[in-house]
């Protein structure tokens, strides 16, 4: 569902989707040069659904701004405004009755997980769990001692300079956290299978923090321990045959 988002005095396009009996959402965060469109971010998105999870993908840049960044590249690596933005859409979303109370995390790409890191820092009551896909985490540095929501770092095992970027956020990190190489995908994860196992990994993190901070979640939390045994039977299956 196409909606309009108010956040830090400007209008942002967005796309809602909110499952029957949506124990939780996860606000989008997409990368630099990226928009709600973004069909890697979209096929999370339908995975979070499938698990009972609601999502909100936006603009985190107006028309216009869009417009300068397509042509300076100026705006797509403004932490500071992209952060701000996204604290921004955490207000809104707390003033909106039908997901009032329901628990937050944020799911961020490239310089989108610097925007929701810094997010996650400024709303600690706010956001429950965080998941960065290949990205810049480093560039919210100041940010990182400060935020109190699980997070999880989701690299590829052949994006070198991104792993390194990776492994210095999080020895800044001071909550549960954990770094999570893909092997064999390269920053996009463009490679068959390598997307998919991206979403696997962020909405199993969501279900368990998320249904976690939710009360009132029963459908999440069952989700949640589904999840986690079919990823043991999964493991265990796997040591067998290698």
């Amino acid at each position: 569902m196409e909606t309009i988002v108010q956040a830090a005095g400007v209008a942002l396009e967005g796309a809602l989707e909110l499952p029957r009996e949506a124990g939780a959402i996860v606000v989008f965060a997409h990368g630099s040069g990226s928009s709600r469109f973004s069909p890697r971010n979209r096929l999370v998105s339908a995975f979070l659904n499938q698990g009972g999870l609601g999502t909100l993908l936006f603009d985190l840049l107006t028309v216009e701004e869009s417009d300068i960044d397509e042509r300076t590249g100026a705006l797509r690596f403004d932490i500071d405004l992209l952060g701000r933005r996204l604290t921004g859409v955490l207000d809104w979303l707390a003033q909106q009755s039908g997901m009032r109370g329901l628990p937050i995390g944020l799911f961020g790409a490239s310089t989108g997980a610097a925007a929701a890191l810094v997010a996650a820092a400024e709303r600690p009551d706010q956001v429950a769990a965080v998941v960065s896909r290949g990205g810049r985490p480093d560039l919210a540095m100041e940010a990182l001692p400060r935020v109190r929501a699980p997070t999880l770092l989701i690299v590829g095992g052949l994006d070198s300079p991104v792993i390194g970027m990776n492994q210095q956020a999080a020895a800044q990190l001071t909550v549960e956290h954990r770094l999570e190489i893909v092997h064999g995908a390269t920053h996009l994860f463009e490679e068959p299978g390598k997307l998919e196992e991206v979403a696997r990994l962020a909405r199993e993190w969501f279900q368990r923090h998320l249904a976690a901070a939710g009360r009132d979640a029963p459908g999440l939390k069952a989700r949640s321990r589904e999840n986690r045994k079919k990823a043991t039977i999964d493991r265990t299956h796997r040591i067998k045959t290698h």
